[in-house]
């Protein structure tokens, strides 16, 4: 077989997944999508992340815990469904910053956003990020805010090039 005779799998660049408010049900898939994310971080800076333990992960999001206990009113986790499959998913809550020289908004912050490695660049995040921003509308919020890490390249391009977000601050660490 010559190369013009061989087939090439193509994927999807925009796959629609069924967006939804997470269940307690979600909570092994989501767990599972989690610790790719937490590998892949790993990869990057394991000084700063590491690979947590599927299991409390899982509890976790069972138990709505992300952010605490008695955070229910103003957060949210968002699954993304395929094929009644968890393929991504992703954690906001509402923030207001208590630096005195900041103006008195309400942001929506993404703290989680991960796709699972087989579904990736088929538009999934761009649906739930943009789901967390309509979200963080209707809570009227004022802005959407996230971080990731420098060296987080592709992220870095999803968020500023696809999906319109800007720099506004740098956060330095160092060893003590």
């Amino acid at each position: 077989m010559n190369s013009d005779d061989q087939q090439v799998e193509q994927t999807p660049l925009c796959e629609l997944a069924m967006i939804r408010p997470a269940l307690p049900g979600d909570a092994e898939g989501v767990a599972l999508i989690f610790l790719e994310s937490a590998e892949h971080h790993s990869s990057l800076d394991s000084w700063l992340y590491f690979v947590p333990n599927l299991k409390q992960i899982a509890e976790r999001y069972r138990r709505r815990h992300q952010y605490g206990p008695g955070t229910d009113d103003e957060s949210v986790t968002l699954v993304a469904e395929l094929n009644n499959e968890i393929v991504g998913f992703l954690d906001a809550r509402l923030f207001r910053s208590s630096d005195a020289m900041h103006r008195e908004l309400l942001f929506c912050q993404i703290s989680e956003i991960a796709v699972s490695r087989r579904f990736q660049s088929r538009g999934i995040g761009a649906q739930l990020l943009q789901a967390a921003e309509r979200w963080g509308q209707e809570q009227g919020a004022d802005m959407a805010m996230l971080e990731y890490h420098s060296a987080n390249l592709r992220a870095a391009d999803f968020y500023r090039r696809r999906m319109g977000y800007r720099v506004t601050s740098i956060t330095v660490v160092k060893d003590l």
